[in-house]
């Protein structure tokens, strides 16, 4: 899926870098703090976790 950073634009989000235990899920609209590293299909966040 798609996290919108807080400048409006989206950078993509696998659900393997939700950090945590558990079922590894976001909802619309929960906060979150993550990094972005470059990947060869642009910008993805890593690193993510549910705030």
């Amino acid at each position: 899926g798609f996290i919108t950073r807080e400048d409006g634009s989206d950078v993509f989000v696998h659900f393997s870098a939700i950090q945590g235990e558990g079922y590894k899920n976001l909802e619309e609209g929960q906060a979150v703090t993550f990094e972005v590293e470059d990947s060869d299909r642009g910008p993805q966040a890593v690193h993510v976790n549910k705030d």
